[in-house]
């Protein structure tokens, strides 16, 4: 035990010292990280508040219950599960309540930004379901609304996802919701990216035009690692059902059986809490501002790149996150990674549109402003930032010694401590 935790101290030195720029990571409250840690670990609870198939669940039936009632608060939802384990989980589980295996299913490419659960040939949404998709226009990186439309028109498919892993700008989801309309195909949105965003109404807003909404609880959302499965009020098209009364409860039904016992045992009760804390966090004033802030770094992250020169995807961004094409730079995204993780800086090389490059070495690096946000950096210390990886990638041309610039690196982050929240 004494080398597990050896290893975790060496984690956190890590976080610490480093500078986070994974689109997909954030650093949580102590509270949250309290609630995650805590002694609910212990209770196994298969089932749903008030119906569990175990004894002495009286204490996480109030947990539970509390976590649904805030995260209907925080995004004006009728229905929410939360005992999906990640987005992957969530979506699994949509997929199962809602698709047979074999039926179509239209998604945004991976290749262009989309995630592996929507459709990927090498995931089980690709394996079990008939994947089409839609991607970017090579000019602008924006999504080819048109083309999303012909492929829906020609294949018609039984549901429609929306939702990305790499796409910096905002979604129009009242196109997709007259699309899905057209072709009669029930319309996702997994928002796991931009969801504190568009809690806080920072982005376009789902709920009223897309069936179901998915997301995790990390990234934006700034909770434990985890996934939910919401709906709104006016859900339109519960598996033909045609919007007749009690459609909502029906679906709900059917939307917490594909969870339990369809795809997941028992849940995960200290997350659940965990993911209560986080929403309780997110309905105050300060996460606006925190959101606000997020989204103002962002966009003066990519400005500050375009200046030098460098190639960003859509030239800018609307959310929290943004890729760069390196390929104008000479440098694949494999090689960017590592030389800025020998600086301190962590990215995630990423495929970007059109890449010519394979999935294990990719053209581009993507890159996310939650986590340093969270710690407290500004624009001017963003320019700083934008000045470190710049220098980074020179050196590692150059193949002359990082030790420097890592210390400066590490010396700014001493500024800005983790545990602050």
């Amino acid at each position: 035990n004494h080398d597990i935790f050896e290893l975790i101290k060496k984690e956190e030195e890590r976080q610490c010292q480093g500078v986070e720029l994974i689109a997909s990571e954030n650093y949580v409250s102590q509270d949250v990280l309290s609630a995650a840690g805590s002694i609910l670990t212990n209770k196994y609870a298969e089932g749903y508040p008030n119906k569990r198939y175990y004894g002495g669940c009286e204490v996480v039936d109030e947990i539970e219950s509390i976590a649904i009632n805030r995260l209907k608060q925080l995004f004006n939802v009728e229905y929410a599960n939360v005992q999906p384990h990640s987005g992957s989980q969530a979506n699994s589980a949509v997929y199962l309540a809602c698709l047979k295996p074999g039926d179509k299913i239209l998604g945004f490419d991976l290749s262009h930004g989309g995630h592996l659960t929507h459709g990927s040939p090498v995931n089980f949404s690709g394996k079990l379901y008939k994947p089409y998709f839609y991607g970017v226009s090579k000019e602008s990186g924006l999504i080819d609304y048109e083309q999303m439309r012909q492929v829906a028109v020609s294949e018609k498919p039984q549901m429609i996802i929306c939702g990305a892993s790499a796409y910096s700008r905002d979604w129009d989801y009242s196109f997709f919701r007259k699309v899905a309309d057209e072709v009669g195909a029930l319309l996702l949105a997994d928002i796991s990216h931009p969801s504190g965003l568009i809690a806080k109404g920072l982005l376009q807003d789902p709920v009223m035009l897309c069936d179901i909404i998915t997301s995790t609880t990390h990234k934006t959302l700034r909770g434990p690692r985890g996934g939910v499965i919401m709906m709104g009020k006016d859900f339109k098209n519960p598996l033909g059902y045609k919007n007749k009364k009690g459609d909502l409860k029906m679906m709900s039904t059917i939307l917490d059986s594909a969870v339990f016992p369809g795809s997941q045992g028992g849940p995960l009760e200290h997350i659940i809490a965990a993911k209560a804390v986080a929403f309780g966090e997110a309905t105050s004033d300060n996460f606006f501002q925190y959101m606000w802030q997020v989204k103002k770094n962002a966009s003066h992250f990519t400005n500050g790149l375009v200046n030098l020169g460098y190639d960003v995807v859509s030239r800018g961004t609307d959310n929290h996150c943004f890729l760069i094409d390196l390929r104008s730079k000479n440098i694949t995204g494999k090689d960017a990674e590592f030389a800025l993780g020998q600086v301190d800086v962590t990215v995630n090389k990423n495929m970007v549109p059109f890449d010519t490059q394979s999935p294990f070495v990719t053209s581009g690096i993507r890159i996310g402003t939650p986590a340093i946000t969270t710690r407290g950096l500004i624009e001017k210390d963003i320019e700083s930032i934008v000045g470190f990886i710049d220098e980074a990638l020179y050196l590692h041309k150059k193949n002359k010694s990082v030790k420097i610039l890592r210390d400066r690196v590490n010396k700014m982050m001493v500024k800005f401590p983790i545990f602050k929240l």
